[in-house]
């Protein structure tokens, strides 16, 4: 039974200590027992939070024995993991960085703020990539996180600690983020569910909140736990000024409720016209859209679009960002040595960008991104396209990415498996990836839909459709050579 506890959707979970058949206690043990067997393999936790956890489990279930069930929050009880980008008030958040390897804010995230007042229990910080600035996980500071399917294998980033522990069985949520696909892109590779919300759906306040791209988002193992926590987590916040109005009660878990596909507009893009996608992918994809087809009554069309080059865009956009953040944030000589070598060149080109091109990129070029998929949405209600042009690759050192995908060589190996999800997070569009089938390898592929402007709804209903259709999201993965470890003391 502990063992099954841990694969157990956050929905059912929530369901389960709600009528008090499982104590928010046994399904924290469970789950840090099963961090403690399987995060050794695959490495995806800064910090692990085991006492305060049973501490918080012990005082959920105190007050499922003596609250009625209607007054307890939606995620009473329900254990969490929080990606180490985002602020926790109390607990150790490094940025990924040995810089700050002792830094403990004082205010929680906004959006960590609301799951947590919904009764979440928070199990650990998962890894990322030094300042989310790759898309891989590993950093000097916690090595490489990687993935359960294949530990020789990525487990994406910047969020693949968050998505490695979902799909590992561990925690069935976690809280991420996502600018050009860091939360779809690990799980694409992890064979999880990663949603990146609308433009202002989620309020994210900061310096992100002004550029609209950047966002915090759900990784679960299911469309309905995503749904949950977009639910808890959107509405808008005063320090977020492009943050947008409350949806309404439970518009999202409704979505995920059940939908019919029959006679939805459906393009299918099988690629963005900028570079190859590898053939197993590609046929995965083609399948799911043939699937929504067939079976779930869509009418799907497949067509092409017309977009500004997504890797140009990515230097272009992100790096002056990133350059003055590493120099407010790193800025010591020293400091920047201890970057991974896949930054350094595209930091050092953005400081020679001028004003003006950027000005260029971020008004017009952008513009140019939204019109390209409006185009599309004119006479379409979703898009389906492939979430990367590969599935997950092996570790790839200072390339920071894969060298080839099928034999073509990639000029731009750190940033050219992000351009599929790069182009929809730049025109502010929901976004939601989730498993469409395995490679001969056992490998997942990721079937990325892309809705309208501020349909999150569309997008969690097709996905939910799908999904309870198909059995993709059930399988498990071996981690045939996990170990015993981060010993685990029933008593603490």
């Amino acid at each position: 039974m502990p063992d099954e506890l841990t694969w157990l959707s956050a929905t059912e979970l929530a369901r389960e200590i709600r009528e008090r058949k499982i104590s928010p206690v046994e399904a924290t043990d469970a789950v840090l027992n099963r961090l403690a067997a399987v995060n050794p393999t695959i490495n995806a936790f800064v910090t692990v939070l085991t006492g305060e956890a049973r501490q918080a489990a012990r005082a959920a279930e105190r007050t499922v024995m003596t609250a009625p069930p209607g007054e307890l929050p939606p995620l009473h009880g329900v254990p969490i993991t929080v990606k180490d980008l985002i602020d926790t008030a109390g607990v150790l958040t490094t940025y990924g960085s040995t810089l700050y390897r002792d830094h403990i804010p004082e205010q929680d995230h906004v959006t960590w703020a609301r799951l947590k007042a919904a009764g979440a229990i928070l199990i650990g910080k998962t890894t990322t990539p030094e300042f989310g600035m790759l898309g891989i996980t590993e950093s000097q500071l916690t090595g490489i996180t990687s993935n359960p399917w294949d530990p020789a294998t990525t487990s994406g980033g910047s969020s693949g600690g968050a998505a490695a522990a979902v799909a590992a069985g561990i925690a069935p949520l976690a809280w991420g983020s996502d600018g050009g696909g860091s939360i779809r892109v690990p799980a694409a590779c992890c064979g999880v569910v990663g949603l990146k919300p609308s433009m202002g759906r989620v309020p994210n306040p900061g310096p992100e909140a002004w550029s609209g791209a950047s966002t915090v988002g759900p990784i679960t193992r299911t469309v309905a736990d995503a749904a949950l926590m977009l639910d808890i987590a959107a509405g808008p916040h005063l320090r977020d000024p492009l943050s947008l109005p409350p949806a309404g009660p439970a518009t999202f878990a409704t979505a995920a409720a059940g939908s019919s596909l029959q006679g939805w507009r459906v393009a299918y893009l099988p690629h963005f016209g900028t570079g190859p996608v590898s053939s197993s992918t590609a046929a995965l994809v083609r399948q799911a859209a043939e699937f929504l087809a067939g079976d779930l009554g869509a009418v799907v069309e497949e067509m092409a679009i017309c977009l500004p080059d997504p890797i140009r865009y990515f230097h272009d956009y992100w790096m002056p960002q990133g350059a003055l953040e590493l120099d407010q944030m790193a800025g010591t000589e020293a400091a920047q040595a201890q970057l991974h070598p896949a930054m350094a060149p595209s930091r050092d080109a953005a400081k020679a960008m001028s004003a003006a091109e950027y000005c260029r990129v971020s008004l017009t070029t952008r513009r140019e991104i939204s019109n390209g998929f409006a185009d599309v949405f004119e006479a379409h209600d979703l898009i389906v396209c492939p979430t990367m042009p590969l599935v997950a690759f092996p570790h790839p050192g200072a390339a920071a990415g894969p060298l080839q995908i099928d034999g073509h060589p990639v000029a731009e190996p750190a940033i050219d498996f992000h351009r599929l999800t790069e182009p929809p997070s730049h025109a502010g569009l929901p976004a939601l990836s989730l498993c469409c089938g395995f490679t001969g390898d056992g490998l997942p592929a990721g079937l990325q839909i892309i809705g309208p402007p501020r349909d999150d709804a569309a997008v969690i209903a097709a996905a939910a459709a799908y999904q309870a259709a198909t059995t993709w999201h059930s399988h498990r993965p071996p981690l045939r050579n996990a170990q015993a470890g981060l010993a685990v003391d029933p008593g603490s």
